[in-house]
């Protein structure tokens, strides 16, 4: 049997759309002791932009782009870890020493972690590590309420972190954490940025375990083990998950009039915010030379993000939407009309 020492630790970061799984990794990221590590992150549409938002584009970091993870990738997720060990192992890539996966916010977390865990060939060489899953503290009380994706997601998590109790009432996160524990009463709990978030911590005693987690979890972790290496599992557009849900991408070269854009956007999201599970997006910004980073949740608009540098070549501004229910025509021609404004 192979000694669990030897294989190399996969770290889950999962959580549902907009609570900060991003922010997490990069911050993770930028610790010295987590140099020498392979990122995989899957994106639900389009166009990906995780990536990009993390600043860090090397031959050790994978976008799955083709669905989400709990679908139709589950074994593309598996061919791109092969890929890299095999990489890894005749010096192709740098050396790492443990992987991360950033899932979309749509998935279902205990595919990916079956896949990893019973893969004939990834076990030899792999085994799951802490899942540190994020909990919006703004939105998610109501996530888990409606959503059984983001359920799951507390329910397997070795680590919580509560995020953007910045911005929501004390009542609402007392409320959200009780919740929380109602699903996953073990897992450490971090309230961020109200607590400093310890890494060290978060990656601390990094070994995957059922015990102590909900019967529930037990049974969805069971159930997967048992689906997988069969075709078990749903096939579907991969730009949509569940009836009404679907990802889509606006993409337009000309520089944006940043005063426009935000009156729209604001506008947006204060008439159709119930709709928009997730916006985000890079903008090239007239009169700036370095691509500014969106995000919004349903109502709620983060601060912009002023990157340092654009990723690559491309200099055109990317929107990615996750509507439920919104007619994608509806969102293109509204913002045309905003762009036309700005060009005239």
């Amino acid at each position: 049997m192979t000694d669990e020492v030897t294989l190399t630790p996969v770290n889950l970061i999962t959580g549902f759309l907009g609570s900060g799984k991003t922010t997490l990794l990069q911050r993770l990221l930028s610790d010295p002791a987590l140099a020498d590590t392979a990122v995989l992150i899957n994106e639900f549409g389009e166009v990906g932009l995780d990536h990009h938002l993390l600043e860090r584009i090397d031959d050790t970091m994978v976008l799955l782009q083709s669905g989400c993870l709990c679908c139709t990738i589950r074994g593309e997720l598996s061919s791109a870890i092969r890929d890299l060990h095999s990489k890894r192992e005749c010096g192709a890539i740098p050396f790492f020493r443990r992987m991360i996966i950033e899932s979309t916010g749509l998935a279902d977390p205990f595919p990916i972690l079956s896949t990893v865990h019973a893969d004939p060939v990834l076990k030899h060489h792999f085994r799951l590590g802490n899942v540190i899953a994020t909990v919006d503290a703004v939105n998610g009380e109501a996530q888990l309420s409606r959503q059984p994706e983001s359920v799951k997601q507390v329910a397997v998590a070795d680590r919580l972190v509560v995020t953007k109790t910045d911005i929501a009432d004390e009542v609402t996160v007392i409320s959200l954490v009780d919740h929380i524990r109602q699903l996953n009463p073990s897992a450490p709990l971090w309230c961020s940025p109200q607590t400093i978030l310890d890494i060290e911590a978060l990656l601390s005693h990094d070994l995957f375990q059922l015990a102590g987690k909900s019967a529930a979890a037990q049974h969805w972790f069971s159930a997967e083990i048992a689906r997988t290496g069969t075709h078990d599992h749903h096939v579907h557009d991969p730009n949509r998950h569940g009836i009404g849900i679907q990802a889509f991408a606006v993409v337009f070269a000309e520089p944006v009039d940043w005063t426009l854009f935000g009156i729209w956007l604001t506008m947006l999201l204060n008439r159709h915010g119930a709709a928009i599970l997730r916006v985000k997006g890079i903008l090239n910004i007239a009169g700036s030379s370095a691509p500014v980073a969106v995000h919004g949740v349903q109502h709620l608009v983060h601060p912009p993000i002023h990157m340092m540098s654009w990723p690559d070549e491309d200099r055109r501004s990317r929107l990615v939407f996750i509507v439920d229910g919104l007619d994608r025509a509806l969102i293109e021609r509204s913002l045309s009309a905003f762009l036309r404004l700005g060009a005239a």
